[in-house]
């Protein structure tokens, strides 16, 4: 079996590292011959999360690569695609695969149909608007990281849809050791572009540090939020992101209340509690499911809720340890790459078998352990 991954971004973005890349070493010990093609390179990443001037050469160059990729589409069993092919263009490629007759997976982490059906530009939404759903309708089978994308997908008419959550790869989450002095780190993990929810929370912040001796660490987000010696910002890494979330002792994850922040997959609380730490965040979307009120963390809907959710957690050592120690069971009963791989590899099953023309095919666990 021969698939091809068109993810929207390299490993150095999120979506893709998460939701498909990561798992090509254990497709690839299924039996499966991975290959991959990213459209938006890392120099775009970079000058996007830098706030630069985004190159239109350098996205000219990304586009005609993918462009010359799907003409090779053929010798391939099955093509996974993150999203869609082109964003803000029509279709085009997924007219190619369907003229093909080359099955293809769609998968979302996000609700970026809201990116056209909620445009600010009528022109945009009138011609637009239901690009995703008709993707979605066309694709073999859709893969939605939580329910709000999947009952859209339904509704949009897929013929298959199934959840697979966001997840992580447990063995490189060790638990936070709790340290003996010094002050309590809140902390969060994100992009430049999503610092904005940590931002409306500053006021809140900024009178919890001061009276708790408290400091705000914040990994990724390019800046701070105006907290001066209270907060500390860190630069983002693969290979040290798992250190960082650890020197945290309170996660957190503030959303706005949108059509667009339901589509959120909840990562940053999956990581946070990989390590082992309780969680605060908004009750928007996903964020309801994985935190369990009282058990691994709190959802508080307004500001008075967010500074009494932090404020009993930075006064009660043992609440920490107790919600931390239940959120590490919920992370590895629910959100690990293991459960994820098998998920994905029983997918591919389903939709190879659906073709007339092929043998039955089948993954099992045992064939892909690590």
């Amino acid at each position: 079996m021969k698939i091809l991954i068109l993810s929207r971004y390299s490993r150095m973005g999120a979506s893709s590292r998460l939701r498909t890349l990561q798992y090509i070493p254990l497709w690839e010990s299924a039996g499966i011959q991975c290959d991959s093609h990213s459209l938006l390179n890392d120099q775009y990443l970079t000058e996007m999360y830098s706030g630069k001037h985004i190159s239109k050469r350098n996205l000219l160059r990304c586009y005609l690569s993918m462009s010359l990729c799907l003409t090779k589409v053929r010798k391939y069993d099955l093509i996974v695609i993150e999203k869609e092919i082109y964003p803000y263009l029509p279709p085009i490629g997924i007219w190619v695969l369907s003229l093909m007759k080359v099955p293809f997976i769609v998968d979302y982490d996000d609700a970026i149909f809201h990116n056209y059906d909620l445009h600010p530009l009528r022109p945009v939404r009138w011609l637009m608007g239901r690009k995703i759903a008709n993707i979605m309708r066309r694709a073999s089978s859709v893969v939605c990281g939580n329910e709000y994308l999947a009952e859209y997908a339904r509704k949009a008419g897929a013929k298959r849809v199934v959840i697979i959550p966001t997840v992580i790869d447990i063995r490189r989450y060790q638990e936070a050791g709790y340290r003996q002095g010094g002050p309590l780190v809140i902390g969060w993990i994100g992009s430049p572009f999503t610092l904005k929810y940590v931002r409306a929370l500053r006021p809140v912040l900024q009178d919890l540090c001061s009276r708790y001796d408290a400091r705000l660490r914040l990994i990724g987000a390019g800046s701070g939020i105006g907290l001066d010696d209270m907060e500390q910002v860190i630069s983002w890494s693969e290979d040290t992101e798992v250190r960082d979330i650890c020197g945290f002792d309170i996660g957190i994850m503030p959303l706005e209340e949108s059509l667009w922040e339901r589509g959120k997959c909840g990562y940053k609380l999956i990581q946070y509690m990989g390590c082992g730490l309780p969680v605060v965040g908004s009750p928007v979307g996903i964020n309801n499911e994985i935190i369990q009120e009282g058990v691994n963390g709190f959802k508080p809907g307004d500001a008075a809720g967010w500074s009494k959710a932090l404020e009993n957690l930075l006064t009660d050592e043992t609440l920490r340890r107790e919600m931390g120690r239940r959120g590490r069971s919920i992370a590895e009963e629910r959100f690990t790459l293991d459960r994820g791989r098998q998920q994905w590899l029983d997918e591919f099953s389903y939709v190879l078998n659906k073709q007339s023309d092929r043998p039955c095919v089948a993954f099992s666990e045992q064939s892909i352990s690590p």
